[in-house]
């Protein structure tokens, strides 16, 4: 998988994958097919990644039903014309949990809809989401969690972050949950981050300029993907 990191600089580990590039699924990357990923027990952990551009629309669809299976999640798109990406996320496995790193840099209009729902008890979807908007852009970002009756014991963490590098950039998050079993946790949050005045002027001193200073906070916010 040395294709992925260096084009796409996406760090892999031993796993089964799943590859999606600009939308699409290539076999070529990807040591499953789409039809059999969700349902079976693997001795690797499975790894589902969808990088590149965002033509349109895309759509993933992510139903477990495998028993004591660890997933993964990596997207990371660009989006450069009106576009739409939308993640439907179902757990129906016990014991099977699928943590999920998104990224998508916005130069235009940009809708997402991420729906995680548990619909089994003992499972976990955890979920960080992060939009960079650039200049002139729109941004909106919904996100629901679902734990549904008899489904105790769940894990449901979904968080989303937000950065612009422009004034002229837009960004808006619509979080939600349905709660109907008691989980172990149920996190949802979103935030906007932006960089103090005192971080800018330790930039600045150290010898950056303006332009320089806003791609230093734009990269560590970018980076910081170490909440789970």
């Amino acid at each position: 998988m040395s294709y992925m990191w260096n084009k796409f600089n996406i760090k892999t580990f031993p796993s089964e994958t799943l590859v999606y590039v600009d939308g699409v699924f290539r076999s070529d990357l990807s040591t499953l097919s789409e039809t059999e990923i969700f349902s079976k027990k693997y001795d690797l952990p499975v790894h589902i990644i969808c990088v590149g551009k965002i033509e349109r629309e895309i759509t993933l669809n992510i139903n477990i039903t495998a028993e004591n299976q660890s997933f993964f999640l990596t997207v990371d798109l660009e989006n450069n014309f009106p576009g739409f990406l939308n993640i439907f996320i179902k757990n129906a496995g016990k014991n099977s949990e699928l943590r999920g790193h998104i990224m998508v840099k916005n130069y235009s209009d940009f809708a997402g809809k991420i729906i995680a729902e548990h619909t089994a008890p003992d499972t976990g979807i955890l979920i960080q989401t992060k939009i960079i908007g650039h200049k002139n852009s729109y941004s909106c970002m919904s996100a629901v969690a679902i734990i549904n009756k008899n489904c105790p014991n769940t894990k449901s963490d979904i968080r989303l972050a937000g950065h612009t590098t422009d004034n002229s950039a837009k960004i808006k998050f619509n979080p939600a949950q349905r709660i109907k079993s008691v989980p172990d946790f149920a996190e949802h949050s979103a935030y906007m981050m932006h960089a103090t005045g005192t971080q800018e002027n330790y930039l600045r001193t150290a010898g950056l300029s303006g332009a320089e200073v806003k791609e230093a906070i734009t990269e560590a916010f970018t980076k910081d993907f170490n909440l789970f």
